[in-house]
């Protein structure tokens, strides 16, 4: 029961995490739309002649990005909840009910790897060239979640038996 209780607190942990990052994208909405705009028109980076075709300087480009990622830590945020719940309503449940429950917790933990993997590490990083940024490189941030998360789903991806502490 003890490894069940950690998936289970695990993906509310991050349900919860996923809440705070909402609560401030709707309520402080600027502050990482500046993040966006920086990134997104690389005027912080090397401004290497070679790379700079890449830049986007159009506000509606920015607004569209900042509120899909936004959309996709709301639907985030929405799984983790769902897929905790489930996964909590099944606590005491058969090792293959468990187990058949962790279909949405796996399901939002792979949508939040894609995010930080895919809109952060791989577009924003690489393709806008974040890292050069003094200022708005979210590497860091965008490595340290998706550690986390990658860490949770391979907890919650192992097989419960009746073995199990």
């Amino acid at each position: 029961m003890t490894l069940r209780t950690a998936k289970v607190l695990l993906v509310l942990g991050v349900a919860f995490f996923y809440s705070l990052v909402v609560l401030n994208n709707l309520t402080d909405y600027d502050s990482n739309y500046q993040y966006v705009r920086h990134v997104l028109t690389m005027d912080t980076t090397y401004l290497d002649g070679h790379t700079m075709w890449r830049a986007v300087h159009r506000p509606a480009i920015h607004t569209a990005f900042y509120v899909s990622i936004i959309a996709w830590e709301i639907a985030t945020m929405i799984l983790c909840w769902a897929g905790g719940l489930k996964l909590a309503g099944a606590l005491r449940q058969s090792p293959a009910v468990f187990q058949a429950k962790k279909r949405w917790a796996v399901i939002a933990l792979t949508s939040s790897l894609l995010m930080w993997l895919i809109a952060f590490l791989s577009v924003g990083a690489e393709w806008f060239l974040m890292w050069q940024s003094k200022t708005w490189d979210g590497r860091e941030e965008g490595f340290r979640m998706f550690t986390v998360v990658g860490i949770v789903l391979l907890l919650v991806a192992q097989r419960d038996t009746n073995e199990q502490p």
